[in-house]
């Protein structure tokens, strides 16, 4: 963002206005010029003004070498001799100098000097007359200091008189009026501009909202300015589209799973009939895996629909069953296997059948993943949590956020298709909690998931 090209609009619109204020202004005061201009040339505006004698002689009186009053030469002084061919006039000063040009008419002769004590006073022919004026009598400011003047009335206003008055006009006048209008746009268009996006800042308060586990979400378009309703509809339109492509998305994933389950389930009746031996093992662990992510896909689509819907359930019971079903796949890789409960029943709230597959996914990984040797051990604590450790390699410590990535192994080639661990996370989200990569007590893989709230423990 920049001074001549701000982001924000409030801050546009403010400069808009102002820069629209003082051109409009400036418009205004070239157009008060040209109108004057024209009257001046027109001669309407020049004809008549009483004090165009006085202007042009206080502008040119000045004192000489002696300090007596002398006038300037001045181009004002010049044309107004020659316009006015019985130009009059009667200057003097506190000390007693005096200074005329023409002929004072009679009446006027003594008038002067009895007004010392007056600062300006209009001289007429007929009692109560106002116009035409005979002439004027006024003490004015000078080079030569303070002096009286008495002059006629002859004259037209000076141009450069015009010009002048323009400048403390502009100052005193204008100048004021647009700080003022500066002033007030500064202060009141960014609370305008607040007041009308109220309602979009309500809208973008809704989007921040939006989440993948929050759809059918529309941004509300009360009170949003006209110019921004097309723009809140766009996006809503585009939400629309995304939730629909979504459902889609969930439709294909459980339509796939249950088509897959049957053939998955002959596929594995097949498997138990052939001669026990290496192959035959390495068959059913392939066969479970499948079963296992099918379960998975097909309880998390229930779960994102009934998400609401978490009962009681006792971890305990289900890591007892998860063991007990998987046993003698982990005897036949090469494994023991320990279930250690802290109590006999440790209740959360959650969904037992998403929960069992979760365990029973952890279980499988540390078979397909831990080295074929040693024990893998399932323990359920007190403050409700289930974890699943083995006595292989190990998870790195920079690739414990990585494995619950969608499609990561930790070794290319690997077995599973790196969707197991992220399937454990969804539903551990789901449920309000969590799943992670824990310390294990014999430097193998330890994932635990931790539930937010206990419901009982029982010693």
């Amino acid at each position: 963002m920049t001074l001549l090209r701000p982001r924000s609009l409030r801050w546009r619109l403010v400069g808009r206005l102002v820069l629209l204020q003082a051109t409009v202004l400036s418009a205004l005061i070239v157009l008060v010029l040209l109108v004057v201009a024209a009257l001046w040339w027109s001669g309407v505006l020049g004809e008549d003004y009483e004090g165009s004698s006085l202007d042009v002689l206080k502008e040119a009186v000045e004192r000489d070498a002696g300090g007596g009053l002398t006038l300037r030469p001045t181009p004002e002084l010049a044309n107004l001799r020659s316009e006015i061919s019985g130009l009059w006039f009667v200057v003097r000063d506190a000390q007693g100098h005096r200074l005329s040009e023409g002929v004072v008419p009679p009446d006027f002769v003594s008038i002067a000097g009895a007004l010392d004590h007056v600062r300006e006073a209009r001289l007429s022919w007929t009692a109560g007359q106002t116009s035409p004026l005979a002439g004027l009598v006024k003490w004015v400011d000078s080079r030569a200091g303070s002096v009286q003047i008495m002059t006629g009335t002859q004259g037209r206003i000076s141009v450069g008189r015009v010009i002048a008055v323009a400048p403390p006009v502009f100052l005193n006048f204008l100048l004021p009026i647009i700080g003022l209008m500066a002033f007030a746009t500064l202060v009141a268009t960014p609370f305008v501009v607040r007041r009308a996006m109220a309602g979009l800042g309500q809208a973008a308060a809704q989007a921040e909202r939006i989440d993948i586990d929050r759809r059918g979400v529309q941004l509300s378009v009360d009170e949003v300015p006209t110019e921004i309703i097309p723009l809140v509809k766009a996006v809503n339109d585009a939400l629309g589209r995304l939730d629909k492509g979504y459902e889609r998305h969930k439709r294909f994933l459980a339509d796939a799973a249950h088509e897959l389950r049957t053939p998955i389930a002959i596929l594995t009746t097949r498997v138990s009939s052939l001669p026990t031996g290496p192959e035959k093992t390495r068959l059913l662990e392939d066969a479970t895996r499948l079963t296992v992510l099918t379960g998975q896909l097909l309880d998390l689509q229930r779960l994102d629909q009934q998400g609401d819907r978490l009962v009681p359930v006792d971890l305990v019971g289900i890591a007892r069953r998860v063991v007990l079903d998987l046993a003698p796949l982990a005897f036949a890789a090469g494994y023991e296997m320990s279930f250690e409960p802290e109590d006999e029943d440790i209740e959360v709230r959650g969904d037992q059948t998403s929960l069992e597959r979760a365990l029973t996914n952890l279980v499988q990984n540390a078979i397909d993943h831990g080295g074929r040797r040693g024990t893998i051990m399932v323990r359920v604590a007190r403050a409700g949590w289930i974890e699943v450790c083995d006595d292989g390699g190990g998870i790195p410590v920079a690739e414990r956020e990585q494995i619950f990535e969608p499609f990561y192994r930790l070794q290319q080639g690997g077995r599973g298709a790196g969707l197991g661990l992220d399937l454990v996370r969804k539903i551990m989200y789901l449920h309000g909690g969590r799943a992670e990569v824990v310390a294990g007590p014999s430097g193998g893989a330890c994932l635990r998931m931790t539930f937010p709230n206990v419901q009982r423990a029982v010693s």
